[in-house]
């Protein structure tokens, strides 16, 4: 697969196969449109094509909130890549770009810059200045310019439509475990360890401190987690623990600390990745170090009993 931070340096080709949109999470929606399109493209011998934007146009439109993602464009590159595009074209999205309307988009971007023999999207597909355009229009255009239109119906999870802003609310809202079945994967963040100030070690539970200042992706709720922890090409276990340190700190600031279980390494300055699989509990404020370190044992006698259920789904 290639990625092109222009999409202006993919050469034309009829035998295209495009879908567009943010496709923050790559979520189970989002692949059964992207699984859509790559098959039809192999069907067709053409190529398959995901256009997707960067920045996240709500961080344009809505400079007033903090957009939040559930995917950097690197991991939308590798998730797209394991679905097996060929292309995956990136697009500037700026204030001038959003002033575009639907036919002045899809005409230089699709009909005569990427080439199209068939335009994936889904049933609620708006594009163009204040969202004029919709899956009705771009059939009318498909029919103009030669190229087939394929709608992907809703999809459902249990009743509910899976959808990027749901899944941030679930995530939001500590419940990661939810969060990774509508992304058909265990929710992530990643980050670069630092030093701390090496409480854990004096609590029997030393901790990798995870900088997350850059990281512009959904933060789960304060509390602690299960996690399942990558660093290089190992993988390990352990606990996951974001919030204010409230037994120590009146005022502290926000925490993202990892204890690996079984593991006594020096990794600073590694970037560790870290997959969130189930929440234990919420962050508490103890009376006593000794009655936050009786409840950390409790934590890690509930991972270890999780550890081994993970161990033999794998």
């Amino acid at each position: 697969m290639r990625l092109s931070q222009y999409i202006e340096n993919i050469k034309y080709d009829k035998n295209s196969v495009v879908t567009i949109g943010t496709f923050d999470g790559i979520h189970l929606a989002h692949q059964r449109i992207i699984e859509t399109t790559v098959r039809l493209a192999k069907e067709r011998k053409g190529r398959s094509v995901v256009v997707t934007f960067e920045p996240h146009p709500r961080e344009v439109l809505d400079e007033k909130t903090e957009m939040r993602l559930l995917t950097t464009l690197q991991e939308r590159k590798e998730y797209c890549e394991q679905l097996g595009v060929d292309w995956l074209a990136v697009i500037e999205f700026n204030k001038n770009f959003s002033q575009q309307t639907f036919d002045e988009f899809y005409l230089k971007y699709v009909v005569d810059g990427i080439g199209a023999s068939a335009v994936v999207e889904g049933y609620d597909h708006h594009w163009g200045k204040n969202r004029e355009g919709n899956i009705q229009a771009l059939e009318k255009l498909g029919i103009k310019h030669g190229f087939d239109v394929v709608k992907i119906e809703q999809f459902n999870y249990n009743g509910v439509p899976v959808s990027s802003s749901l899944i941030r609310k679930e995530i939001v809202n500590g419940f990661v475990d939810k969060a990774s079945v509508l992304l058909g994967r265990p929710y992530s963040l990643s980050g670069k360890v630092i030093e701390g100030d090496k409480r854990g070690c004096t609590l029997g539970y030393p901790t990798a401190n995870v900088d997350l200042t850059a990281n512009k992706k959904v933060l789960p709720k304060d509390g602690i987690y299960f996690v399942r922890v990558q660093t290089g090409n190992e993988k390990y276990f352990g606990m996951a623990s974001i919030g204010l340190r409230p037994t120590f700190y009146e005022e502290g600031k926000r925490v993202f600390e990892v204890n690996i279980l079984d593991f006594n390494r020096d990794i600073y300055g590694s970037e560790i990745k870290i997959d969130f699989l189930q929440r234990l509990r919420d962050e508490q404020k103890f009376e006593s170090k000794d009655q936050l370190v009786k409840k950390m044992h409790e934590d890690e006698q509930i991972s270890r009993e999780l550890l081994i259920k993970y161990l033999n789904k794998e």
